[in-house]
């Protein structure tokens, strides 16, 4: 049986090993079933925010996005953090979590979970997107210096992160899917030009 595949994505408070969730966001793969995604907000007094970091914040535009601070916010609920764990238990057990820099999320989500008492059943061995990528580029010889962003892999691969509403957790779970799509492609996809910095 082929293990279901959950892209997964969070936005921070800070990157600090006692960073909270303040937004998670899945797309989950299951073989013989449809789709199914979802995302949470978390409350804002479950995120510790006396710990938190405002640049960190502001990546993911929490004070533009999340309701409680902002009331005039285009989201809408909120659910406290235990829900939250329970919700992410339930869609990434048995599966394989892919996303960008996935042990950063993985490491944060199994803590919280395992916080409010639950057990990560997750696949041991996520999959990193840019790192799937590069190695697909490589194998399709396509020269290469070794410090290329995930943008610019995204877009050797011929994926457009532009698409996508990056640095929200849903966006970025989107483009991840994206992109795992097109590294499986049998057809390339043609690269998006231009790309910056040094492949420009």
């Amino acid at each position: 049986m082929k293990r279901p595949l959950c892209f997964i994505d969070t936005e921070t408070t800070n990157t600090s090993p006692h960073r909270r969730a303040w937004e998670v966001a899945y797309i989950l793969r299951r073989p013989g079933r449809e789709e199914e995604r979802g995302s949470w907000l978390v409350e804002h007094d479950d995120l510790d925010m006396a710990n938190a970091d405002p640049d960190a914040l502001n990546v993911g535009r929490f004070y533009e996005r999340h309701p409680q601070v902002n009331p005039h916010s285009p989201t809408f609920t909120v659910h406290p953090e235990r829900e939250v764990m329970r919700q992410v238990e339930r869609v990434t057990r048995h599966a394989t979590l892919i996303g960008s820099n996935v042990p950063f999320d993985k490491e944060l989500l199994g803590d919280r979970m395992r916080a409010h008492g639950f057990l990560p059943n997750w696949h041991y061995k996520p999959e990193c997107i840019a790192t799937l990528a590069r190695a697909v580029l490589l194998g399709r010889r396509v020269p290469l210096t070794g410090e290329e962003k995930s943008d610019d892999l995204s877009r050797l691969v011929g994926v457009d992160p532009a698409r996508f509403d990056r640095h929200t957790a849903m966006g970025d779970c989107e483009w991840s899917a994206a992109l795992w799509d097109a590294c499986h492609d049998p057809i390339p996809a043609e690269p998006i030009r231009p790309v910056t910095g040094a492949l420009a």
